[in-house]
């Protein structure tokens, strides 16, 4: 197994890694809207949020070798279900015409009182 850091991402704000690379996939930890200078959360609506999710999570599987038009399986986590039309909006610019496997759950509750937050797991080139 091989740990996966990118500057370009937040680091982790606990004992794990941004991601693992094991058997040709990349394992990624979720990813919150923080601004991987300054730390800070971002300001604005849940799609400003929903953005800076998946450019962290893109720069963690660059660093991994992989990208999200790699991606096998995506985990959504909402703080509001009813947010899930302006996220799908964010993640559909995101990933294209690229359609993984996909879940989306609505939670009591996120790190930092985030609104979204999304893991992957995807293929290493």
């Amino acid at each position: 197994m091989k740990q996966v850091h990118s500057d370009a991402a937040p680091a982790a704000i606990g004992p794990y890694s941004q991601a693992i690379v094991h058997g040709g996939l990349v394992y990624c930890s979720g990813q919150i809207a923080l601004d991987p200078d300054s730390g800070a959360l971002v300001e604005g609506d849940v799609q400003a949020e929903a953005r800076l999710v998946l450019k962290n999570l893109s720069a963690v599987l660059k660093a991994a070798g992989s990208s999200l038009d790699r991606a096998i399986k995506v985990t959504v986590f909402l703080k509001d279900l009813s947010d899930f039309a302006a996220v799908n909006q964010v993640y559909t610019e995101a990933f294209g015409d690229h359609r993984p496997a996909r879940a989306c759950v609505e939670v009591a509750r996120l790190p930092r009182d985030v609104r979204v937050e999304i893991d992957c797991i995807a293929a290493v080139t």
